[in-house]
């Protein structure tokens, strides 16, 4: 059990290790050789060219201008000053509302501390509750709600205080839903124009033995849209090419690697060996080795790419339909096409920078089957995670160590040695634990299909969020309790085992303490150090960069992993919301933790970070969520908490406040939900209205024939064969002409297409 010198020895060491940090990226950003890597959004804008200077050689590399360096914390104020629209025109409207969510933690938890520490804290110093009992504790349990008597008249405080915590952050929730809504329709009214504002994407064509795809997509949308359909591309299967290019590019930067290092000393050829990973076989020359299979391989992507404009199995049976109007590509992708619902399947098409290509290719049908397999997978995933995080557990516990390992115990005894394990190591080892699992739900989502960056980061941040919830936090209080209180358990009636658990649930907060101090203290300090882009661009520079388009490419701007941070800040808003009324003592932790992280990702916005796509905050109502989910959860929880403390007076209260909180959910949800999920047609007929006022004469077509061309085809010649336009004559005639031999010239759908009507004769 934790106590206070403990997690002062752990505050010590992360405030420390952030400080260090801090530091460390103050003198490396002053650096001209590091400039690229902490300011590369600059220069992708086109803003900031090379820092290095004439004179000295040494110039080039450091930064010898020492008032420099008093000023090595005004990046902070800097990051501070650019005002918030600003920054959406700098960054996009996507990371300016991510930033808000870290203000949101502020508004709700400031008010809170200063009124928990002002009313809880005093009414929770009294009695001796846990000192009369045989359950173990430390001194923070003295500030929670666990020291206050049994039946106390005391606890209608805290029943008092979680209504007006729920009220207040309801309240907040409210009033940022009703901006970032705002904030978005702003957005999109007044945004440049997008391919994806005129384009939807259309999923489970279905087959027609007259007709290829193309064809087939080109007669259903000028029947059925005839005056708003414009043009179409149809969707390749280029996965098998796109791992050749990927390959080619690998052998190509090794080609460069060693092309280089000749250049740098021509009387010695590199070398290298034929057999795997270089390590066996023949010794050859490296420049030929790698340049034979540079060519052999742009062979095979030379037949690949033929082979995919030929084969009709290389199409499918989807396409992005691009429309005259704004108008037009909203009706389309906002109402259901036929009368059976499961084909013609339209929505807004993401961006062309949000697709994600390879899964385009998944067959529709596939997809039911490959969520199901997700989602068994991920429930095993979590469950048999309880392994490890009981393990982390048991390091909190130094009287569990001593038992396992009591060869130890002089060691461990030792009062440093002792506060290290038990207040900085089980932090450091969850997050350990935990660092390779949002690529393992990255990867689980791509399998499912999602056919966007957006929506796959979205939800593999739902995957993250229930994980840390089921394992982090739920599985914390749970193993945690088996392990401190086995002894206990073992000793006493079943009747008094629920009151053990509501006890450890306030213990519990020791832990969690800990756990923010390693990852939202010194974890968020590091982020802006960029080690790994540091190290990584500096190698590239050294072995791969001839020229200054090759010193771009070695930039890694990085963006901002929605997918792991997101969930990571709802579980500090569920740390707070449930340890508000339970244990005051872990809000000013969590606060620390929300001032720093909004300096550094603001301070990584503006310098850094290249958003990879931008969604218009589409994930707010996700947030908006979590955060209500969070609020349910300490409810209940407090609910169970009071019912062990014999409050049967003031507990029966708190019933109402679960019902009040989803009944303000679905009101928000009916309110403002829509604004993120549907296109008004009023906007888009205003927007087309301007639009067509101040340029009349905008060749739209042109604009958008190949927006939507697979990135492997960007460079190459237009295939006419299936981009189809769909002339002006076409939408002057009623009837639309067609290969099917049964009707050659008719505007009723084929009985293939799904979308045949029996009221239409035959």
């Amino acid at each position: 059990m934790a106590t206070l010198s403990d997690i002062g020895l752990a505050a010590a060491i992360n405030i420390l290790s952030a400080i260090a940090f801090l530091i460390a990226f103050a003198v490396l950003r002053l650096q001209p050789v590091n400039d690229r890597v902490y300011f590369p959004k600059w220069y992708l804008n086109g803003v900031r060219s090379s820092p290095t200077r004439s004179g000295a050689f040494v110039y080039k590399f450091v930064n010898l201008d020492w008032r420099s360096y008093l000023r090595f914390l005004a990046w902070m104020p800097a990051a501070l000053k650019m005002p918030e629209p600003e920054l959406i025109d700098h960054a996009g409207l996507d990371s300016a509302v991510y930033l808000r969510i870290y203000l949101i933690g502020l508004k709700i938890f400031v008010p809170m501390a200063i009124l928990a520490f002002a009313i809880l804290v005093p009414v929770n110093w009294t009695n001796s509750t846990l000192e009369d009992s045989k359950v173990e504790f430390s001194d923070i349990d003295k500030l929670s709600i666990s020291y206050i008597p049994l039946g106390s008249q005391r606890f209608w405080t805290h029943l008092v205080m979680a209504y007006a915590f729920t009220f207040w952050t309801c309240y907040v929730l409210h009033k940022e839903y009703a901006i970032v809504a705002s904030m978005r329709l702003h957005f999109l009214a007044t945004e440049k124009r997008r391919p994806d504002q005129f384009t939807v994407l259309v999923r489970n064509v279905p087959p027609d033995p007259d007709e290829s795809v193309s064809e087939l997509v080109e007669h259903f949308f000028l029947v059925n849209h005839r005056d708003h359909y414009l043009t179409h591309q149809v969707v390749y299967n280029a996965n098998k090419l796109a791992k050749l290019v990927k390959k080619k590019k690998q052998m190509q930067n090794w080609l460069d690697y060693y092309q280089l290092k000749y250049d740098r000393d021509p009387s010695k050829k590199p070398t290298r060996k034929t057999g795997t990973l270089g390590l066996c076989g023949k010794e050859v020359d490296a420049i030929e080795f790698y340049t034979s299979k540079v060519d052999e391989i742009s062979k095979q992507e030379a037949i690949e790419r033929e082979l995919i404009k030929k084969d009709p199995k290389s199409i499918m049976p989807a396409a992005f339909v691009s429309f005259r109007t704004r108008w037009g590509a909203a009706v389309c992708a906002q109402t259901q096409q036929t009368r059976n619902p499961t084909l013609w399947l339209t929505e807004w098409a993401p961006e062309p920078r949000d697709v994600y290509w390879k899964n385009l290719a998944i067959p529709f049908v596939y997809l039911s089957i490959r969520r199901l397999i997700v989602a068994v997978a991920f429930f095993f995933l979590t469950f048999f995670f309880m392994i490890p995080i009981a393990f982390v557990q048991s390091l909190a516990n130094i009287e569990g160590i001593e038992k396992v390992v009591p060869f130890l115990k002089s060691l461990i005894e030792v009062k440093t040695i002792k506060s290290f394990i038990q207040g900085f190591l089980p932090g450091i080892a969850l997050k350990i634990f935990l660092i390779f699992l949002p690529t393992i739900l990255m990867l689980m989502s791509k399998f499912e299909g999602l056919t966007s960056l957006s929506a796959l980061e979205r939800r593999s941040a739902s995957k993250y969020y229930i994980f840390l919830l089921v394992n982090v936090f739920l599985g914390s209080i749970i193993t945690g309790t088996a392990f401190e209180q086995l002894n206990t358990f073992l000793h006493q009636s079943a009747t008094e085992i629920p009151k053990t658990i509501g006890v450890s649930i306030p213990q519990k907060a020791t832990f969690f303490i800990t756990y923010v101090m390693v990852d939202g203290w010194a974890g968020i300090a590091g982020e802006i150090l960029r080690l790994k882009p540091l190290i990584v661009y500096h190698l590239k520079n050294l072995f791969l960069v001839k020229t200054e388009k090759d010193r771009e490419e070695a930039m890694d701007p990085g963006s901002i992993d929605f997918a792991s941070s997101e969930p990571k800040i709802q579980l500090y808003f569920l740390l707070g919301l449930v340890y508000a009324v339970v244990t005051p003592f872990l809000l000013p932790f969590i606060i620390v933790f929300f001032v720093l992280a909004y300096v550094v990702f603001r301070h990584q916005i503006i310098n850094v970070y290249n958003q990879k796509y931008e969604s218009g905050a589409a994930f707010w109502p996700d947030v908006h969520r979590r955060i209500i989910t969070a609020l349910i959860i300490s409810q209940l929880l407090l609910l169970g908490l009071l019912s062990t403390k014999h409050a049967a007076n003031s507990t029966p209260l708190l019933i109402v406040l679960p019902v009040l909180t989803i009944w303000f959910d679905r009101f928000c949800k009916g309110r403002y939900e829509s604004a993120f999920v549907k296109y008004p047609l009023q906007e888009a007929m205003m927007k087309d209205t301007l639009e067509h006022a101040r340029e009349p004469n905008l060749d739209l077509r042109a604009y958008l024939r190949r927006a939507y061309d697979h990135p492997l085809f960007k460079d190459n010649e237009e295939n006419d064969d299936n981009i189809s336009d769909g002339g002006e004559s076409e939408f002057e005639n009623k009837l639309v002409p067609t290969k099917r031999q049964s009707r050659m010239n008719t505007p009723v759908p084929s009985k293939y297409n799904g979308s045949s009507s029996p009221l239409l004769p035959e």
